[in-house]
């Protein structure tokens, strides 16, 4: 590739200065097999297509077409524009016509689920926020799903599943959403509440309270203690948080839940301990089909998603 190419498509890329409608004139030149033709479709005349054309030229610094025989033909610049003109105008097409059937009412549906019980004390006042921009798309939690979406959704029951256990398979795309810190939690008079922090040792002799079986989709198991083989003395399975938080009130256990799940009850009795010197983080999910083709509120619902968690927590 020569010095003069090289020059140009730094320029392009470095000061992006290209327009839509550049790419669209390009592509028109070049698919109508001329500039008569390409006046048609882009509805322009022959001066304001001309004038468009050196407009192009003139930001890149050097020529698009060459001028053979009243005939057009791409340099090599033109050609990579050509292509790039050729993906980037489908994607913006597509891009603009599912926008406009949301405008326009067309409704879409959104099926998802969680493996974490406790997502669901954020996600319905999540999803009623985004109802509200997004009238027309209903989002359905598939609660059944709950505990194995992966599963799930590669069976086609959901459409996105949320997760911090992702599981390597080629069939599914995973988007980082949020990372959150897990808390040890017990009553006031408990021996851990004076502690910095508590290690997966500790746990042996613990009655711990966990929201669901099976333990591989229990963070604390599945990261802490299984690594370690340590096991708790004793496990009472209660899905429900505000029991769970009575059973630690009375100290009949102790629990572990994500800092965001604690918040309204960090003044009702129970004392948060850090799990480890460096605490316990996990990263949450958003898992999808890879090679499905999702309409653009999916991507719009997922941005939204990550952005009112980070804002609310």
């Amino acid at each position: 590739m020569g010095k003069s190419v090289i020059r140009a498509m730094s320029a392009l890329l470095l000061h992006l200065k290209m327009e839509i409608r550049h790419l669209r004139l390009i592509k028109a030149v070049v698919e109508e097999g001329g500039i008569t033709r390409a006046m048609d479709v882009l509805h322009l005349s022959q001066s304001a297509l001309s004038y468009q054309l050196k407009e192009a030229e003139h930001q890149l610094g050097t020529q698009i077409f060459y001028r053979r025989n009243k005939k057009l033909v791409l340099t090599a610049v033109g050609k990579k524009l050509y292509d790039t003109a050729s993906r980037v105008l489908k994607e913006l097409d597509a891009t603009e016509s599912e926008v406009r059937k949301m405008a326009n009412g067309e409704q879409g549906t959104i099926r998802i689920s969680t493996e974490c019980y406790t997502n669901y004390h954020w996600l319905p006042a999540v999803l009623k926020k985004f109802k509200d921009e997004f009238p027309h798309v209903e989002v359905e939690i598939v609660f059944e799903a709950t505990l194995k979406p992966i599963e799930r959704l590669i069976e086609g029951a959901l459409d996105l599943a949320i997760t911090s256990n992702p599981q390597h398979t080629e069939q599914i795309e995973y988007i980082k959403l949020f990372t959150d810190e897990m808390l040890a939690v017990v009553c006031k008079g408990h021996p851990w509440a004076k502690r910095v922090f508590v290690e997966s040792e500790d746990f042996r002799e613990a009655t711990l309270i966990i929201h669901s079986l099976p333990l591989e989709t229990v963070s604390l198991f599945r990261e802490q203690l299984m690594p370690k083989g340590i096991s708790p003395r004793k496990m009472i399975v209660l899905p429900l948080t505000e029991a769970s938080i009575e059973l630690v009130k009375a100290d009949m256990g102790v629990m572990v839940l994500a800092n965001w799940a604690l918040k309204p009850y960090l003044n009702d009795g129970i004392s948060v301990v850090k799990i480890n010197p460096e605490g316990f983080f996990r990263q949450q999910y958003m898992a999808r089909i890879k090679d499905r083709d999702y309409p653009v509120f999916y991507d719009y619902f997922i941005k939204f998603l990550r952005e009112e968690i980070k804002n609310k927590y």
